[in-house]
């Protein structure tokens, strides 16, 4: 069926009395909008789904979250895993957060799967962290993470505490597309489900216990800290400021500030353009309070404190935003320095990245004599391949992604904004305590390993077109093989579309040049873009910042020139 085709079948079949019923009613006869609705079904993908809220096929609603939730209520069942191990379920702050993972927890246990439920927000990595506790077969999560306000999403993880990938991603998808968005799925109504037993509160008691962890990833002794420091943290109206204020406070930080503003949840994030950290304009409330209490570092998260982020006073009243790979190379020196120092560092430890991360953190970790992995991006994949080195015998360090993600241990096994923020706060205390800032830290590591520089361009583009445009442009990057861009010259282009080494498939290019630099280009699994990462090391700061900027222009003018 075409999109106004199934526009009208919606209308036909939605009750009068359902909002998104008005809402449909409301653009007949708009074409373009009819089309974004309904010309493809939400796509189950990177991170389950993710889109904007509303009627439609394309779109976040009960429709949509129902038939997710039966598919993996069909797979769990159909797979042999016994159903009493249950299924874990968390959500943010966004709209409709609670009354879709109330609509989920309604319809596993209709089903006869137990269900684990937060009560309100709580963060993604506590989440992975409940799934292993409890020893959940799975796991879902109602967030859109750092996505605009229109936004919601469903994340899935499985029994490893891991984002769904490989066979039982592809089983889950099977069972859902196998029903129709219209079927009637059975729903025990939360109070009836949780007399049963079938539903149980999650509260204090797994707070606690992911408290007690993340405080457990301490790595330096408190005499060598000195916890005056001043910190700002922004959840962003988010779930990160309870569990972090907490941290805080028992870990002994005596000067640590939360943005008032953005202390308390907000669906439509009313001081932000769009709630992602990686966005410098979503520090602007932190960096007024920064300059009030002359903070040494200003950290953020999104709204589900998977993504953790972190700006760095400059000494003269301002603050410099580090990307994630400075992020991620701080915090893997700082906790190799430290492991190295008590003696706790394993021989055979390794650290995961993805293939779009920078090469920074790869370098300290070979100076310390930790093996490194790289996978496909998503955490899915970085926390989906712990498994896999520790049968190698490798013990997990570390995992992180340029994407200002990382998972610092791996008792949870996604980005863990919280454990990330405590780490980031301890070595500012470390520093303190030695006359130093984490400016100059970074200073001394460029110093050591080399001057590495980066770029991220992201191109937006929306829609049933834009999709064309972006296949567009990765076809004409694969099939016409550049062997040069501007004065660069291709030594090696690496096309991850069928895989590469034991990399899985995913559609992405990496081509590095004869001189060291290189850029990779990827469709965004979660948003309308294309994105491109540019990276190169000398031993000249400047040097650097102008040829990643001359690698962009050279690249940018291809992509420019493909309609």
């Amino acid at each position: 069926m075409n999109a106004q085709t199934t526009y009208e079948t919606w209308l036909a079949k939605l009750p009068k009395d359902d909002p998104l019923y008005a809402e449909l009613v409301a653009i007949r006869g708009n074409e373009a909008e009819i089309t974004d609705r309904f010309y493809q079904e939400i796509v189950f993908g990177t991170a389950g789904l993710r889109g904007i809220c509303g009627a439609g096929t394309n779109r976040m609603n009960a429709y949509t979250v129902g038939r997710a939730t039966q598919g993996i209520a069909d797979y769990i069942k159909d797979s042999g895993e016994d159903p009493s191990r249950g299924v874990a379920i968390a959500y943010d702050c966004r709209h409709h957060s609670r009354e879709f993972s109330e609509l989920a927890a309604e319809i596993l246990s209709a089903n006869g799967i137990r269900v684990y439920l937060f009560p309100s927000l709580r963060p993604t990595p506590e989440l992975s962290f409940a799934i292993r506790k409890l020893s959940c077969v799975s796991g879902i999560n109602m967030t859109a993470s750092h996505n605009p306000k229109e936004y919601n999403g469903y994340k899935v993880y499985w029994e490893d505490g891991a984002q769904i990938s490989g066979a039982v991603s592809n089983g889950i998808l099977e069972k859902i597309t196998a029903h129709d968005l219209f079927d009637t799925f059975p729903r025990c109504p939360l109070e009836e489900a949780k007399k049963k037993g079938l539903v149980t509160m999650l509260g204090e008691d797994m707070d606690r216990q992911y408290l007690d962890y993340v405080e457990s990833m301490q790595q330096q002794e408190d005499a060598v800290l000195d916890k005056t420091v001043p910190i700002v943290y922004t959840p962003l109206n988010g779930a990160g400021s309870i569990p972090m204020a907490r941290v805080m406070e028992e870990r002994g930080f005596v000067n640590f500030f939360i943005v008032p503003e953005q202390k308390d949840p907000d669906p439509d994030f009313t001081t932000v353009p769009f709630p992602n950290p990686e966005n410098p304009k979503a520090f602007a409330l932190a960096e007024k309070l920064g300059r009030e209490k002359d903070a040494m570092i200003l950290i953020a998260t999104d709204p589900d404190s998977d993504r953790m982020a972190v700006e760095v006073s400059d000494g003269k009243g301002g603050y410099t935003a580090l990307n994630g790979n400075q992020t991620g190379a701080l915090l893997i020196w700082y906790l190799a320095m430290s492991k190295k120092a008590h003696g706790t560092l394993p021989k055979k430890s390794a650290m995961i990245t993805s293939i779009v991360t920078g090469d920074f953190g790869e370098a300290i970790c070979k100076d310390y004599g930790i093996a490194v992995f790289r996978t496909l991006t998503g955490f899915k994949n970085i926390c989906g391949k712990i498994p896999e080195i520790q049968k190698l015998g490798y013990t997990y360090f570390f995992g992180y992604e340029e994407s200002i993600g990382c998972a610092p241990g791996e008792q949870v096994r996604d980005k863990d904004g919280i454990t990330a923020g405590m780490l980031l706060a301890e070595m500012a205390a470390w520093l303190k305590k030695q006359g130093k800032t984490m400016s100059d830290l970074l200073d001394d590591l460029y110093q050591k390993y080399g001057y590495y520089a980066e770029d991220q361009v992201s191109v937006v583009l929306v829609g049933k077109e834009g999709q064309e445009r972006i296949a567009r442009i990765l076809d004409a990057f694969r099939k016409g093989k550049p062997d040069h861009f501007g004065n660069f010259a291709v030594q090696e282009t690496t096309d991850y579309l069928h895989g590469a080494g034991d990399i899985p498939p995913q559609n992405a290019l990496k081509f590095v040049m004869t001189d060291g630099s290189w850029f990779a280009m990827r469709p965004s699994g979660t948003e309308p873009k294309i994105k491109f990462y540019y990276y190169t090391v000398t031993g000249d700061r400047a040097l650097s910042a102008q040829k990643v900027a001359d690698l962009k222009a050279a690249v940018g003018a291809l992509v420019e020139s493909i309609a």
